[in-house]
């Protein structure tokens, strides 16, 4: 392997970034990301914030061509693009539309991947993907790349899961690379989510849903969460995941930068005010159940979170998707503690609303499941991932307060980009 200690990490672009799920990924895997697209302000500022260091492109992926990219990066040679094009479209929760206009920005990807002719690509999606009239949509992609002088792996479904994340989260993923260039490996696991299951007994068993958020400070302890997202808090004494989470440990395969930030602060935990019924129905719920009115699934400590969803945008009407119930504590959990289940590291913020918090971690890629695929890519590229020395500070904490219009001037941004998506037919 080739040493990266002394020169350049190799980089990756990260397409439909959102606020960082596969950026930060990358990050702990080894690669630099300097420059991501995304379209939402909002995710942009908090893009922003959490990587400072690096560029995000506010705009249309339908209108970013690889010369703009260029621009951020200058003539250094890719080794990697990324992303996740929004999967709505192809979810088996939803309608699955063949026609859903999201789902031509699956070609875009394909055609800023080919002006930029990396050495590798990943692209990340819903299962629904390869399944009824989506799957010929796939099938021409990988045949567009294979005639454009690219080897494609057959894709796989990866559940997050198996890879550290206490939550069973499965997603598709596709990678390929030049030709000439050793094609990568999907990852194998390195944890297993069930004590029962036969194969893989050697491995550790994925952390729990408390072991993921046991020692993070109760909320309702806290007043002041009523009106702001953070707050100076006591800590618990944490798991072996917990430790990882903040920071408290050294991580022998995290090549990430140290991040400036106070670990006293407990930070997007806002508080929901649930009224009396609400709170006895969560309580009269049994652990793994489904509330029968609200139908929010209550966590069970001992087992994993469901699969932690987005909600809609302001163009899909902007309803919020139904978050679950604390394991003992009668609320719905909080953005930090979705984080935490998401393995978001504590340092990293979301958006001081819950709303857009949530909607943040919901439509995002697990950081760990997405450092496991980059993982491989690093391996294949034949580096020695290093970790930085110098620590980097955050962003403004005003970007994370911005509402979208604030964020749109912010950027420059098209005041009808989100909802101009719904219309294209």
């Amino acid at each position: 392997m080739v040493s990266a200690v002394g020169g350049r990490r190799p980089i990756a672009i990260d397409l439909f970034a959102g606020a960082g799920g596969m950026t930060l990924g990358f990050e702990q895997a080894g690669f630099d990301v300097p420059a991501a697209v995304e379209l939402d302000p909002i995710h942009c500022a908090t893009h922003e914030f959490n990587f400072p260091f690096w560029s995000v492109l506010c705009q249309d992926i339908a209108d970013t061509t690889g010369d703009q990219i260029r621009n951020c990066i200058g003539d250094r040679e890719i080794d990697v693009v990324c992303g996740g094009p929004p999967c709505q479209g192809f979810s088996v929760i939803g309608k699955r539309q063949f026609s859903d206009p999201r789902n031509c920005l699956i070609s875009h990807f394909r055609r800023v991947v080919l002006e930029l002719e990396p050495k590798y690509f990943v692209m990340e999606n819903v299962p629904g993907l390869a399944l009824g009239k989506h799957e010929q949509l796939l099938n021409d992609i990988i045949s567009e790349f294979t005639a454009n002088g690219y080897q494609v792996l057959s894709h796989q479904v990866l559940n997050a899961a198996n890879y550290g994340v206490p939550q069973n989260r499965e997603r598709l993923f596709l990678l390929g690379c030049r030709q000439g260039l050793p094609l990568p490996q999907y990852p194998s696991p390195i944890t297993r989510p069930n004590k029962n299951q036969a194969e893989n007994q050697d491995l550790p068993l994925t952390p729990t849903v408390w072991q993921a958020i046991g020692d993070l400070p109760e909320a309702e302890n806290y007043p002041v969460l009523r009106k702001r997202d953070q707050v100076v808090a006591e800590y618990g004494k944490p798991s072996d995941y917990g430790q990882q989470m903040r920071g408290l440990c050294m991580i022998a395969d995290d090549y990430s930068y140290a991040r400036q930030y106070d670990p006293r602060l407990l930070t997007s935990s806002i508080r929901t005010n649930h009224t009396k019924k609400s709170r006895a129905r969560f309580e009269a719920t049994g652990p793994g159940k489904i509330e029968r009115v609200s139908r929010f699934h209550k966590l069970n400590p001992e087992g994993l979170c469901n699969t932690l969803r987005a909600g809609t945008a302001r163009d899909r009407g902007a309803y919020t998707s139904p978050r679950p119930i604390h394991p003992y504590t009668p609320r719905c959990i909080t953005v930090r503690e979705a984080g935490r289940l998401h393995s978001y590291p504590d340092w990293l913020r979301f958006h001081v609303t819950k709303w857009h918090g949530f909607r943040q971690i919901g439509n995002s890629v697990p950081p760990l499941l997405a450092k496991a695929v980059a993982a491989e890519i690093i391996r294949s590229l034949g580096v020695e991932p290093c970790k930085p020395c110098e620590e980097q500070p955050l962003g403004k904490k005003e970007l994370l307060h911005m509402t979208m219009s604030q964020a749109t001037a912010y950027y420059g941004a098209d005041p009808q980009a989100i909802e101009r998506r719904s219309r294209r037919r």
